[in-house]
C-alpha cells in the first residue's frame, strides 16, 4: 500500500513511466507473437497441404530465387512410385507467368480502337496434370465442371500431337480482372504486346482457352491472379511443347506413410540423381531459419527498448526516493529496517512494471491484429483460420518476465540509496 500511495502522489510521472515500460514490453511481445504465429501457421499449412516431399532440379536450394527445369516431367508421375512404393502421388508442376487478353480487348484490337487504359493482364500460371494430384491440396472449384479429360491429352506419350483441350481454370481475382465467367474465352501468351498497335498481331499468335472453372485463391502459389492449365499446354506456350522441353518447375510428392519421409528422401535421391529431394522438415526448417533471423533482429530492437525503459524507470524511482528522503528517514526512526525500506522501493518498481504490462499487452494485441489483417489482405488465398500472430502462454509469459525484470533492475540503485539515507541528517534538514 505504501508503494501504491507513492505512485498515486505523482500520477503524471507514474503514468509516463508505466507507458514507457508498456511500449517497450509491448514491442517485444508483438515481435514474439509474430514469430510464434508464422512458425505455427506454416507448420499447420505444410501438414495440411498433403505435400510430404518436393523434388527440384539438382543443386537447387530452398533459398534460391529460381527453379531450374526438372526434365522428363511427365514420366516422373509413374517412375517415382515405381522407385519407391511409398509414393502415392508425384505431381509435376510448371509455374510460369502468362499474359492474358479477353474478348473485349480482342474486339477493340480488331477495330483499332483500343482505349488507352486497356491492356493484357499478366498472371501467374500453373501447368499440371489434374488427375495426378491425389492427396494434394488444390484450389477449391467454385463454378464450372473443371478439367474434363484425364491425364494430359496433348502430351500423348511424349509426341505432343494429341488433343489440345484448350481448357483453363481461373481464380476469382483473375476472372474478375478479365471480366469472364465459365464458358468464356481468354487468350494467353508468354510475352506482352509491344503496345496498342501490336495487339492484333499478339492475338493472332496467342492461344485461345475456354474457361472451364472458377476457383478460389490458392495459398501454395500466393498470387491474387492465378490460372491453371494442363502441363503440356502450358509447356507449348512457354517452352515449345516437344519431348526435349518436357520440363516442370518442381514435383510435389504425397506419401502413403509420411512418417518415413527421410527414408523416402534417400530412396528417391538415389533413384533420381538429377533431382534434389526436400522433406517437409527441410522446408519448415528453412522457414524457421528465416523467422529466427527476423526474430533476432526484433529482439535486438526490443532489448534496446527494454534497457531504455529500465533506465527511465530507475531515474523516476531515484527522483521518488529523493522527494521522500525525510519520510523514509522517519520510517527508519520509528523502527523500520533498512531491508523494509528497500523493499518499499522494489515494490514501487514492480508496480510500475505491472502497470506497464497492463498498458503494453493491449497495445501489442492491437498492433498484432492490425498487422495480421494487413498481411492476410496482402497474401490472398490463405485458408480460414491462418494467423500471422499467436498470443500463446510462452509469449505472455515472456512479457510478464520482462516487466518483473525491468521493475527489479530499475529498483536496485534507488533501493540501495533509500537504505543508506542518513537518518539523523535527513530529520534535521530544514
Amino acid at each position: 500500500m505504501y508503494a501504491l500511495d507513492a505512485l498515486r502522489r505523482r500520477p503524471g510521472r507514474s503514468a509516463t513511466t508505466a507507458l514507457g515500460v508498456g511500449l517497450a514490453v509491448g514491442l517485444v511481445v508483438l515481435l514474439l507473437a509474430l514469430s510464434a504465429g508464422i512458425q505455427t501457421s506454416s507448420s499447420e499449412l505444410a501438414t495440411a497441404s498433403g505435400v510430404d516431399l518436393i523434388a527440384a532440379s539438382a543443386n537447387t536450394t530452398l533459398t534460391s530465387g529460381t527453379l531450374p527445369p526438372v526434365t522428363d516431367a511427365h514420366s516422373l508421375v509413374s517412375r517415382m512410385p515405381a522407385a519407391d512404393p511409398n509414393v502415392v502421388t508425384a505431381s509435376p508442376w510448371l509455374v510460369s507467368d502468362l499474359v492474358f487478353g479477353n474478348a473485349s480487348l480482342w474486339a477493340a484490337a480488331n477495330r483499332s480502337a483500343v482505349p488507352s487504359s486497356w491492356a493484357p493482364t499478366e498472371s501467374g500460371s500453373v501447368g499440371w496434370i489434374p488427375d495426378a494430384n491425389g492427396g494434394l491440396e488444390t484450389p477449391t472449384l467454385y463454378n464450372g465442371t473443371g478439367f474434363t479429360l484425364p491425364g494430359d491429352p496433348y502430351y500423348d506419350n511424349g509426341t505432343y500431337r494429341g488433343v489440345k483441350t484448350g481448357e483453363i481454370e481461373l481464380d476469382q481475382g483473375l476472372a474478375a480482372v478479365l471480366g469472364v465467367s465459365v464458358h468464356g474465352t481468354v487468350w494467353a501468351a508468354a510475352t506482352s504486346p509491344s503496345g496498342p498497335s501490336g495487339l492484333a498481331a499478339w492475338y493472332q499468335n496467342a492461344t485461345a482457352f475456354t474457361v472451364v472453372g472458377i476457383t478460389g485463391p490458392f495459398w501454395l502459389v500466393p498470387s491474387a491472379l492465378l490460372s491453371f492449365l494442363y502441363l503440356s499446354e502450358l509447356q507449348a506456350i512457354v517452352g515449345g511443347g516437344t519431348p526435349a522441353t518436357d520440363y516442370a518447375s518442381l514435383v510435389l510428392i504425397h506419401l502413403r506413410d509420411p512418417t518415413t519421409a527421410s527414408t523416402d528422401q534417400q530412396i528417391l535421391t538415389a533413384a533420381f540423381p538429377t533431382l534434389t529431394i526436400f522433406t517437409l522438415g527441410d522446408i519448415l526448417g528453412e522457414i524457421q531459419h528465416v523467422v529466427n533471423l527476423y526474430r533476432t533482429f526484433g529482439e535486438l530492437i526490443g532489448i534496446i527498448g527494454v534497457v531504455v525503459a529500465a533506465l527511465f524507470t530507475t531515474t523516476v524511482l531515484q527522483m521518488s526516493v529523493d522527494d521522500r528522503s525525510r519520510e523514509l528517514a522517519l520510517l527508519r526512526a520509528i523502527g523500520h529496517t533498512r531491508l523494509s525500506i528497500g523493499s518499499f522501493v522494489v515494490q514501487e518498481g514492480l508496480l510500475l512494471g505491472a502497470f506497464g504490462l497492463a498498458v503494453g499487452v493491449p497495445i501489442a494485441y492491437a498492433g498484432a491484429v492490425g498487422i495480421n489483417d494487413f498481411l492476410l489482405r496482402l497474401l490472398p488465398g490463405l485458408p480460414a483460420g491462418f494467423s500471422f500472430v499467436s498470443f500463446d502462454a510462452g509469449v505472455l509469459g515472456t512479457g510478464l518476465t520482462l516487466v518483473v525484470a525491468i521493475g527489479l533492475a530499475a529498483a536496485i540503485a534507488p533501493a540501495v540509496r533509500a537504505m543508506q539515507l542518513p537518518v539523523a541528517e535527513e530529520l534535521r534538514a530544514p
